[in-house]
């Protein structure tokens, strides 16, 4: 076996802990392999009587069945007509329509954000809840005229219960700093989905319908003036368009609900930006035209 030095070690797990995997299931590992298997001679250890008196038992048995045909009346005749096949849902499509209707009826209930927030923790329907650590519901000031939705917890995120508290989350703070807004101030911070996908993979589709009806409710209580929507899946999810972010970027948008038109900013994600620092440049763009827009309101 090839020896690990102790970075390599370092590396190995870190991987494992950015694909999720940081946790265990015993307190110490089982050797499965050095559970020895039955022997051949304790899987034939029958004895020879009992051998003997099964095939007594199968012999007696064949005799007495065509005896036993012959005095059962044929049951043909009670046989309904079988009845044509109707195409029914798939059980996933059911639970996810059920789910969808419980989570829309719960948000529409809320009449706070305390409420919305104990909605949302009772809410089964979402798969991810089973995996996640926390529901990551708010942070910031609640009644803030500007409010941020972000895409979904990561690791960070799911361990504190907080939205954006990880390294994209520090850089956000800092670009946000550099206009003026503070989550300990004037921003009110929020997700689509608040529960992390295993291994921070991308939610599914049908993840964030489930989980949309909470995220509208969120807004309507929350009543900004200036939503920022970071990242793909935000923006696609609450202004209903295909349009990729890095061409949405920038852009002033309507965010049209059933109670309000708020103006809406689409940015780029503070992730991508770690990945591809020369979009800086174009993020500090956006947040001058954020800044000139607050000036004038």
């Amino acid at each position: 076996m090839t020896e690990l030095y102790q970075d390599q070690i370092i590396d190995l797990l870190r991987q494992h802990v950015e694909a999720g995997c940081d946790a265990v299931l015993d307190e110490a590992p089982v050797d499965h392999y050095a559970a020895a298997a039955p022997s051949a001679q304790a899987q034939n250890s029958s004895p020879p009587d009992s051998r003997a008196a099964t095939a007594s038992t199968m012999q007696e048995a064949m005799q007495e069945a065509p005896q036993a045909a012959l005095s059962t009346p044929h049951p043909a005749a009670s046989v309904p007509p079988v009845a044509p096949a109707v195409a029914q849902p798939a059980l996933g499509e059911t639970n996810n329509a059920a789910a969808a209707a419980t989570a829309a009826d719960l948000a529409k209930a809320a009449q706070d954000l305390l409420a919305l927030q104990a909605a949302m923790q009772g809410f089964d329907g979402c798969p991810l809840k089973k995996t996640a650590k926390n529901t990551v519901f708010s942070d910031g000031v609640a009644d803030a005229k500007i409010m941020l939705i972000g895409e979904a917890p990561g690791q960070d995120e799911d361990r504190e219960g907080r939205p954006f508290v990880g390294r994209s989350g520090q850089l956000l703070d800092a670009m946000l700093a550099s206009i003026g807004l503070s989550r300990d101030e004037n921003l009110y911070i929020a997700n689509i989905v608040p529960w992390r996908p295993p291994g921070n993979r991308t939610p599914t589709s049908d993840e964030i319908a489930l989980c949309a009806p909470f995220i509208r409710r969120h807004i309507e209580l929350v009543q900004p003036d200036i939503l920022l929507l970071v990242g793909n899946i935000s923006n696609k999810t609450l202004l209903g368009t295909e349009t990729g972010i890095t061409k949405l970027r920038g852009q002033w948008q309507n965010y049209l609900p059933d109670t309000a038109n708020i103006k809406t900013l689409p940015l780029l994600h503070p992730a991508y930006v770690l990945r591809r620092p020369e979009t800086k440049a174009a993020y500090w763009a956006d947040l001058c035209a954020l800044k000139q827009h607050m000036l004038n309101a």
